[in-house]
């Protein structure tokens, strides 16, 4: 690992520290897991994108959907549950 520094608020400092005592973890553990979220929330983001970008320049068929209409049904054991 490498110790880098950095410059936070004061005001989030605070909320990390009354977090991190809640969870009994450090400021590095928590700040490393926040970073990893934000990056796997950006690369989800960034494929989403791309599928949709997909989609614009090739729009699925009418009848590649229809084949797969009976699969959306839930059936009532799923609306029971609610």
């Amino acid at each position: 690992m490498k110790t880098i520094q950095m410059t936070i608020d004061e005001s989030l400092l605070a909320q990390v520290d009354e977090t991190v005592q809640q969870l009994n973890t450090t400021r590095s553990a928590f700040i490393r897991e926040a970073l990893e979220q934000a990056l796997a929330e950006l690369r989800r983001h960034q494929m989403e994108e791309e599928d949709a970008a997909g989609y614009r320049r090739m729009p699925a068929q009418v009848a590649e959907v229809a084949e797969w209409e009976a699969e959306q049904i839930w059936g009532d054991e799923w609306n029971a549950e609610k």
